[in-house]
């Protein structure tokens, strides 16, 4: 499941990422691009493991890959993570916030190398024609909150690969969209090794601290938005929390506008947040200060006793990216400082 990430600076950006954007001429610029032969992508660290032709299904039908993709834009937030982990380098990449290089975040720049993708936004919906200039042989788009309107206009520039059948915008599980991506690519058993090894990486940190197992646990987007503080149900973009043995709170799905959507807490409801530890996604010093002078955030247990966790920025980034290859940066980042927060020791500071 991918999380919709509203704040302040980041909401228009996913309210205009699904905002169709009629082109006239786009069709006939990307048939003839896709058809020439694309030359080999030099920024490549592996083969393809599949054998081509092959064929993804997906929501809006199945798409055919006739050979290995050698020019793969990234129309997604996240999946330029999925791509560069299993050594295949798009030549355009998506902003989604946070203005990273590249729009490509600390934890996946070695990987990047001195590679330069084309940075898109979708600001003003997809750039359809900007996409087509750049003659892609394969569009991925598993977390770009494609409708079957947007997908068709791609489809027409290159092969398209969306979410699975059943998905929701903005809403697929993070191994159905590496199992796509790496189906796409032709690298299928290299996409579950790194399932696996994600799955392997919360064991191991899960058997290091026992102490974890049963503890309840609130994650909390950010700084309040629109007057309240958006929070996460269990199962909500919060496997990173529960694969580690806590149990999220109860009770906020009874907040959310929709299933699968973050509950919006009020000032006068902050009391139901408090857990035995909480993580709140702060991203700067400011944030702490805005979070704790919310409601009577600051006379939770879970904060009078040094139970909360205020990450930083790239850490926030990497547990909304959910990633194989993000996912791997929390465990190494945010483990050593929920230990501290079960134990009465977490600073009230985003540094740890």
């Amino acid at each position: 499941m991918t999380v919709t990430r509203l704040t302040a600076t980041t909401a228009g950006r996913l309210v205009a990422a699904t905002v169709a954007v009629a082109l006239a001429g786009v069709a006939l610029t990307g048939c003839s691009a896709a058809s020439s032969e694309p030359a080999e992508n030099p920024n490549y660290t592996t083969e393809p493991s599949d054998s081509f032709p092959l064929t993804v299904e997906h929501q809006f039908g199945e798409t055919v890959v006739d050979s290995e993709p050698q020019r793969v834009v990234v129309v997604g937030l996240t999946e330029q993570d999925i791509l560069l982990e299993l050594g295949v380098t798009p030549i355009a990449t998506t902003e989604w916030y946070g203005e990273q290089p590249n729009a490509v975040w600390p934890w996946a720049t070695d990987l990047l190398g001195d590679a330069e993708p084309v940075v898109l936004d979708t600001v003003d919906g997809f750039q359809y024609e900007k996409i087509a200039s750049l003659k892609p042989d394969l569009i991925v788009g598993t977390n770009a909150g494609l409708t079957e309107e947007t997908y068709g206009k791609l489809s027409d520039i290159a092969p398209t690969v969306a979410s699975i059948d059943g998905s929701e915008q903005y809403f697929s599980s993070w191994q159905d969209q590496t199992r796509q991506v790496s189906a796409a690519l032709g690298r299928s058993a290299e996409g579950e090794e790194l399932i696996d090894g994600v799955a392997a990486a919360y064991e191991e940190a899960s058997a290091q601290h026992p102490e974890f197992a049963g503890l309840t646990a609130t994650f909390s987007q950010g700084t309040p938005y629109e007057g309240n503080l958006w929070v996460y149900p269990d199962g909500v973009n919060t496997d990173f929390l529960t694969d580690l043995g806590f149990t999220m709170t109860p009770g906020l799905e009874d907040y959310a506008p929709n299933p699968g959507e973050q509950a919006q807490i009020s000032p006068e409801n902050i009391g139901l947040i408090d857990a035995d530890v909480i993580v709140f996604a702060t991203e700067n010093p400011e944030g702490v200060d805005e979070v704790l002078q919310f409601g009577t955030t600051s006379s939770l247990s879970a904060v009078t006793g040094n139970h909360a966790v205020y990450t930083d920025g790239v850490l926030a980034g990497a547990i909304y990216f959910l990633t194989p290859l993000s996912q791997k940066y929390v465990i190494e980042k945010l483990v050593p400082r929920l230990a501290d927060a079960v134990n009465g020791q977490a600073p009230q500071n985003t540094e740890g």
